[in-house]
């Protein structure tokens, strides 16, 4: 896996991502730091990266299983140190999974098994944060 990040320039604190599969982000800072507020901060990619994974975890965990999952939302809060480096020290995981007659096992299973054996970036994070999460089921 490879990304190159490129600055900006010096009017600010912007940051562009190109990632080894050919896509782009965008970083920028708070006023207070130097930034222009044109993009999300570095730790907010890295708290939407773990969203996103844990959220492709159970969707296709879900497909797999032939279960009929139509929507799936992760909501994140999280906390971090007061003193540098600022890591999370907590992240909660609120999940919202939409389909036609799931399973609340299959669901709980889901969810379990991308926090526990397969999201990658939750296993990184989970050494420096408490990570916890819950589950709200909808029928579509």
């Amino acid at each position: 896996m490879q990304c190159t990040i490129d600055w900006g320039g010096p009017e600010g604190m912007l940051f562009v991502a190109r990632t080894g599969s050919g896509h782009v982000a965008a970083m920028d800072g708070a006023p207070e730091g130097g930034g222009n507020n044109l993009a999300p901060r570095p730790m907010e990619m890295l708290l939407a990266g773990a969203g996103g994974c844990a959220a492709y975890d159970v969707v296709l965990i879900l497909r797999r299983g032939r279960h009929e999952v139509t929507g799936c939302q992760v909501a994140l809060d999280a906390d971090r140190a007061e003193t540098d480096p600022k890591v999370f020290t907590r992240i909660h995981f609120t999940f919202t999974v939409t389909g036609k007659n799931l399973p609340q096992a299959a669901v709980e299973r889901a969810v379990q098994l991308s926090h526990e054996k397969y999201c990658s970036a939750s296993a990184m994070l989970g050494r420096t944060a408490e990570i916890t999460y819950s589950i709200n089921m909808v029928e579509a």
